[in-house]
């Protein structure tokens, strides 16, 4: 009877220990998902260091409002230059025109 309570007893201790063991290979698995959860918020905080410094350097030659005036002023310049070059043209074709209707007369 001995035997068989120890037999019994081992399995017990056997069955625990494999237990055990598969909690420690789930524990194993979620501090691998933690550290790679970890590197990709290192990550992360290495951009926004950057972000920062570049935010930093950037306010360093202007300020957000005038950049936002600059970026307004080249806007107006293209248009105006798009004006200008559509007026040449239109004044080119019609010099163009007067030349050519004064040459048949």
């Amino acid at each position: 009877m001995t035997q068989d309570g120890w037999e019994t007893y081992s399995k017990l201790v056997l069955q625990q220990l494999e237990t055990l063991a598969q909690g420690i290979d789930g524990l194993r698995d979620e501090l691998q998902d933690v550290k790679t959860q970890l590197s990709h918020l290192k990550a992360k905080e290495d951009r926004v260091q950057d972000i920062k410094i570049w935010k930093e350097k950037i306010e360093d030659i202007t300020t957000p409002t005038q950049l936002k005036e600059a970026l307004q002023e080249i806007e107006e310049l293209k248009e105006f230059k798009t004006k200008a070059m559509t007026t040449f043209m239109i004044v080119q074709f019609m010099m163009a025109s007067a030349m050519a209707i004064m040459s048949y007369w």
